[in-house]
């Protein structure tokens, strides 16, 4: 998969947002979409992926197949949802819209169904710092990956308790008995995270059903990988 391109700030000092998406972003999120459904992160053309559009964002549409979207089914969203345009959001719209407004570093918002992490969210039960990659979600692995408080799909009760879990320095959460969302500096990263996400919920699920205690990474330990996973120029 082409590394994926992100909406870049306007060079003008008055510009305070990033510029409008083109329609390479466009077509960038919808194969990023498919790239996902095909590797089972998006069961029942569930999920749900976005850009930062300016002063609002573009979202993929409502119960549209993935295989069959195209960039003209991407649904553009003023900052509290509104649609502008045509077309019907996802019904995840508003926590995408709640994350754009509480964490300015996000550009992208991906949030999936992939089996092993939202096997984890129906436990209710967080990633604790078993993994040096754990750090890809932020503030050094502290807090490993957080499951936000349950609340039912699509409503706002659920788009805060994403906000609460991440505060302002996580990129990613668990959402009780749903799935996880990440948000990320680029599409790319965002969609890179969700996977690391699956792969860690995995090896936590693997030590889980062999009986095996895990040792966690000391907040030491997490610093120092932190600060290694950085030096290799990986945005999120």
């Amino acid at each position: 998969m082409a590394t994926q391109p992100s909406p870049s700030p306007c060079s003008t000092s008055s510009c305070a947002v990033p510029c409008p998406l083109s329609r390479a972003d466009a077509a960038a999120l919808v194969e990023a979409a498919r790239v996902l459904d095909a590797a089972g992160f998006m069961p029942q053309k569930s999920g749900n992926l976005s850009l930062r559009d300016g002063d609002g964002f573009l979202i993929t549409p409502s119960g549209l197949p993935y295989a069959a979207m195209t960039a003209d089914d991407l649904v553009r969203c003023g900052r509290d949802g509104a649609v502008r345009g045509s077309g019907r959001p996802s019904s995840e719209w508003r926590l995408h819209a709640a994350i754009y407004r509480a964490r300015p570093d996000a550009m992208a918002v991906v949030h999936t169904h992939s089996p092993m992490a939202t096997a984890l969210s129906c436990a209710r039960h967080p990633i604790p710092p078993i993994h040096y990659m754990v750090t890809l979600a932020g503030e050094s692995g502290r807090r490993g990956i957080p499951c936000a408080a349950h609340a039912t799909f699509g409503t706002e009760a659920l788009a805060q308790s994403a906000v609460v879990a991440l505060g302002a320095g996580l990129r990613a959460t668990l959402l009780a008995n749903h799935g996880v969302v990440a948000l990320g500096a680029t599409l790319a990263g965002a969609v890179a995270l969700v996977r690391e996400v699956e792969n860690l919920a995995a090896q936590y699920l693997a030590l889980r059903a062999a009986r095996i205690d895990p040792v966690l990474l000391s907040e030491a330990e997490l610093a120092e990988a932190a600060a290694m996973l950085g030096d290799y120029g990986r945005p999120v």
